[in-house]
């Protein structure tokens, strides 16, 4: 099994557009103001955003991009306006975190992982 994309609601897709093309998402699909989605730069997921008349006030989602240069691209972010909540942070499960809001206030997380995103020390392995 693969994961093939993730999709988030938005009242305003237009808008949201605009926001995750500067996180460097590349758009594929357009059929806005109802559906859009983007390619991530790097892999092969997908992620789409769609149209509702309301967000849900407790919806529990966080997303989360990896990027290898995390400082650097959180920084660069911010010369273009991105509001950051926290900036990059090392967190005790071994990730480096920073975290922000897209303009519907879903919860974005860019991190940086490495090998430690899929083999932590406290990693299952089979014996």
């Amino acid at each position: 099994m693969n994961l093939n994309q993730v999709t988030i609601p938005s009242v305003d897709v237009p808008r949201a557009v605009a926001f995750y093309k500067q996180l460097g998402l590349i758009q594929i699909v357009d059929s806005a103001p109802r559906y859009v989605r983007f390619m991530c730069p790097d892999g092969n997921s997908t992620f789409s955003i769609h149209q509702v008349e309301q967000l849900s006030l407790q919806n529990g989602l966080v997303i989360y991009f990896e990027c290898e240069k995390l400082d650097d691209v959180v920084a660069s972010l911010k010369t273009k306006g991105i509001i950051f909540d926290s900036d990059p942070q090392d967190q005790s499960w071994l990730w480096r975190e920073a975290y922000l809001r897209d303009p519907d206030g879903n919860v974005i997380c860019l991190f940086y992982a490495g090998e430690n995103r899929l083999n932590p020390p406290w990693c299952l392995r089979d014996e």
